[in-house]
């Protein structure tokens, strides 16, 4: 009996052994390499419409290139609030990483930005800021100094008891009510002899500029200054008044530094705008998004230089368009 046991016993012990050498072997699964993360980007452009909303977008796509982990979604709000705020929302339930807002309403869109914010998505206002929205983060100019560079100079440029027509960016936009207040105290509070002949809300749209000017040159033989919160308007106005013998010597000011209206200056056409580069917003605005969405930072505000741009240094701003291929 303790015999036959013991073959059971051994038996047993060789079917064990042949068993686990059947197992297969197990194989330690690597971690998948899947590269860098690639961060979603919306940009919500203001109206590609706006020649300065398009140099924008234009240039922020070409900035996008330069970095391998971030792709960039164009939207045109066509400079409309119900479109542009209903673009954040769906960008927002897209669940981009984050989104930047070129603002048609900054008050209009203030809601919508907090949504994102409160989704969780880093969010950054342009051209104009939205101010005061908790946890989002701006890259921007100082509307303000725009316009002050030119109001400074003009209060020497135009003549005395001079009639000026003035065109307005949309009520409620950042930068188009810091600059009309800018020309308010830095210019019309320091020359009272100047009479506003013609002041009308354009929209930064150069049609619409050229409208308020065709009624205006009907009503005015005599105006002596195109005083306009961006290059576009003032290009509308100019094209209105050009070859009229009675306005071959009327000034007009802008700001952005447009390809158009460093062109007019060459022409002798515009007196003078102020830089609000495109270039360099788009540049700080990737290296802004870049810095938030990889968590170097938390929080970014900054404003971009506005220098002057006239007939005595316009060609170094011919180049700079020359350069990006805005002027060939």
């Amino acid at each position: 009996m303790k015999k036959w046991l013991s073959v059971l016993l051994v038996v047993v012990l060789m079917m064990s052994v042949l068993v686990g050498c059947s197992k297969p072997a197990e194989t330690k699964t690597e971690p998948k390499n899947e590269g860098p993360q690639v961060y979603r980007v919306a940009y919500i452009a203001r109206a590609q419409a706006d020649s300065f909303a398009a140099w924008l977008a234009n240039a922020v796509k070409e900035e996008a290139e330069k970095y391998d982990n971030i792709v960039v979604d164009i939207f045109d709000g066509q400079a409309n609030d119900s479109t542009q705020n209903a673009l954040i929302e769906n960008a927002i339930t897209s669940k981009y990483d984050a989104i930047i807002i070129q603002p048609n309403n900054g008050e209009a869109q203030r809601p919508y930005a907090e949504k994102a914010v409160a989704a969780g998505i880093i969010t950054i206002t342009t051209n104009a800021r939205i101010d005061g929205i908790e946890g989002a983060s701006s890259v921007d100019a100082d509307p303000y100094a725009q316009a002050a560079v030119n109001a400074v100079v003009a209060i020497d440029q135009i003549p005395q008891n001079a009639n000026v027509v003035v065109l307005n960016g949309p009520p409620g936009n950042f930068h188009a009510d810091a600059r009309r207040v800018s020309w308010q105290k830095e210019f019309f509070e320091k020359r009272p002899d100047v009479k506003i002949v013609g002041e009308e809300i354009a929209n930064w749209n150069k049609d619409e500029a050229m409208n308020y000017m065709e009624t205006w040159v009907q009503a005015n033989s005599k105006i002596d200054a195109i005083i306009a919160m961006n290059d576009n308007m003032a290009a509308g106005a100019l094209e209105v008044v050009k070859g009229d013998a009675r306005f071959a010597n009327i000034l007009a000011y802008g700001v952005d530094g447009t390809a158009e209206a460093v062109l007019l200056i060459k022409e002798g056409l515009m007196t003078s705008t102020s830089l609000q580069s495109a270039y360099e917003l788009a540049t700080n605005l990737l290296a802004t998004s870049h810095k938030l969405l990889t968590g170097e930072e938390t929080k970014i505000d900054m404003d971009i230089d506005c220098p002057l741009i006239n007939i005595d240094n316009v060609d170094e701003f011919i180049e700079m368009h020359k350069r990006a291929g805005a002027i060939r």
